[in-house]
């Protein structure tokens, strides 16, 4: 494997919706290094997910291209594309009437892998994201936790060894504390299998927390790329500093509130 290709590359990337005044996503240029997780930032109406659904063709451009491991989708079938690259989104989208096991293995199911093979890495799968396969491969998602819904989702995206996943807000749901430990499992499986991933977020801090860069869009053009310290130390414009400030001032306040006197309050 060639290391120095883009593991996804997206080359003057444009979508025009019908009847819109404006392109929803014009001319972006980025690219995810093989092992690197970039998230996309942005407000609602950045073009931030339509970004992310051109890679796997769930939308198509209206020009431009998208790479993934150097080789244009345009020339491989959506629906075989869409099997090799891992697809994980808030709301999971399990199949209410599959047991977790049959959620988890409907892709390798789709690829005619064996009945062994599949129920092999099933078990294997729901081991790495912590759900010990003789206790949850028999359940119905109806029977899970919003946490661990979101680890069969996470399965379910790993199962055919993508090389790269796409992440569309798959924290957004889930309460502060399940969230903050699913943030870290996810960096550090990340890290172990050196996954190329995108993530979208409108949340500034969770992209600061789990990205090697940081992609800001506003208004469908991306308005500055850089490590999280880079647009923490030096953001190219009020758009960028008003978004990065967010983790900051959280942090400050959090930081004052450990400074205060017992009894003391804020006002």
């Amino acid at each position: 494997m060639n290391m120095d290709v883009p593991a996804i590359e997206l080359v003057a990337l444009t979508k025009c919706f019908r009847n819109a005044k404006k392109p929803a996503v014009d001319s972006v240029n980025l690219s995810v290094a093989q092992g690197e997780v970039l998230a996309i930032v942005g407000g609602s109406g950045s073009g931030k997910t339509t970004t992310l659904k051109m890679i796997n063709r769930l939308i198509e451009p209206t020009s431009g291209s998208v790479r993934v491991m150097g080789e244009d989708v345009t020339n491989r079938d959506p629906v075989i594309l869409r099997r090799s690259i891992g697809y994980a989104f808030q709301g999971v989208g399990l199949f209410p009437h599959m047991t977790v096991g049959q959620n988890v293995g409907v892709t390798l199911r789709l690829l005619s892998q064996s009945g062994e093979c599949v129920s092999k890495r099933v078990d294997e799968l729901l081991t790495m994201v912590e759900l010990p396969a003789d206790e949850y491969r028999d359940r119905l998602p109806a029977e899970l936790s919003g946490g661990q819904q979101q680890r069969v989702g996470f399965a379910r995206a790993l199962a055919s060894k993508p090389r790269a996943i796409l992440m569309d807000e798959p924290f957004g749901a889930l309460d502060p504390i399940t969230r903050d430990g699913l943030q870290q499992e996810f960096r550090s499986l990340q890290k172990k299998l050196q996954l190329s991933v995108v993530l979208v977020t409108h949340d500034m801090s969770e992209a600061v927390l789990l990205s090697d860069r940081v992609a800001v869009m506003h208004e469908g053009e991306v308005a500055q790329v850089g490590s999280p310290r880079e647009l923490l130390t030096n953001p190219v414009n009020d758009y960028v500093a008003q978004l990065i400030d967010t983790p900051r001032r959280h942090s400050d306040f959090i930081e004052s509130l450990m400074r205060m006197a017992p009894g003391e309050g804020t006002q």
